[in-house]
């Protein structure tokens, strides 16, 4: 099971698997703000906590069905639980929400995606066998390339620079690559569907409680709304799962590469659910970078 996990053929399909899920979150959430009728930063931070914590529920059953047993984590687990939830979920998604909501959606999207690089760069000063080279560095290059490329549509990045904006989503990638690192250690000494399920939860978790804490309610409730909730946990479930378990398996560089398709995917699938346009030159001059970024870290 473990070589079939490291065929790069493997690795491909499951982490452009995880990236179109987490690609269509973009579309999913904005549709998810109409729907459910969310307009504060408190709201935003309550839709994202109903989100997770209803990811870990899911992945809570995935897991037991998968194991045949109700999965009750050990005591020595609960420390690496508590600390990915708080990193990569909860920190990693205030920071996130709050950040976008004091800049531009140009220069948050091209800042996000920074955190490829960060997580290549923590594994390099955390972990021993993960060391930075000139591939991995061409690699990103290219990749971020190609998110620049998506997102400057002969349009100009302001210069000016925000810390409730620009500060806040550095902090962002800084947390969800530092989740990246601490899901791989983690992983060495825990199942890795065990550990997402109770990560997402306790951060979900706390996300509900800064959310309500900030004022936050959601009080519009439809059909559609709850069925788009229910996706938006179940690609949350699935897509965190699965790239746990390829960071348990796998080096981070090359899983942590794959990042860079998400804001492709984020902009194809916003293009045929928002009905904004998609089907241009520069998306396919994109695609290409991060294609090539992607097929030159995994190249021996």
């Amino acid at each position: 099971m473990t070589s079939k996990l490291q065929d790069k053929g493997v690795v491909f399909a499951l982490a452009t698997f995880c990236c179109l899920l987490w690609g269509s979150a973009y579309p999913g959430v904005k549709i998810g703000y109409s729907l459910f009728e969310i307009q504060t930063t408190g709201s935003q931070i309550l839709f994202a906590g109903y989100r997770f914590t209803l990811a870990g529920i899911l992945t809570l059953i995935m897991t037991s069905i998968f194991y045949r047993e109700l999965i009750i984590p050990k005591k020595n687990e609960l420390k690496g639980m508590i600390t990915l939830g708080f990193v990569q979920t909860t920190l990693q998604y205030i920071f996130f929400y709050i950040g976008l909501a004091n800049t531009s959606g140009v220069k948050g999207a091209i800042i996000n995606a920074s955190s490829t690089f960060f997580a290549i760069l923590f594994a390099h000063i955390l972990l021993k066998n993960e060391k930075m080279t000139r591939i991995k560095v061409i690699g990103c290059v290219l990749g971020m390339i190609g998110v620049l490329i998506i997102q400057l549509n002969g349009q100009k990045v302001g210069s000016s620079f925000s810390l409730m904006g620009d500060g806040f989503l550095f902090l962002a990638c800084i947390a969800s690559a530092l989740g990246i690192v601490l899901t791989r250690i983690f992983t060495k000494k825990c199942d890795s569907m065990i550990l997402t399920t109770y990560q997402l939860i306790i951060g979900g978790v706390v996300l509900i409680i800064v959310g309500l804490t900030m004022g936050g309610e959601i009080t519009q409730i439809t059909i559609q709304g709850i069925i788009l909730i229910l996706y938006l946990a179940f690609l949350s479930a699935v897509a965190f799962t699965i790239w746990a378990v390829l960071l348990k398996h796998n080096p981070i560089g090359i899983i942590a590469i794959y990042g860079f398709m998400i804001p492709i995917f984020g902009v194809v699938l916003s293009g045929v659910f928002l009905e904004e346009q998609f089907l241009t030159l520069r998306i396919l001059l994109a695609l290409v970078s991060v294609c090539v970024g992607i097929w030159i870290v995994n190249k021996k």
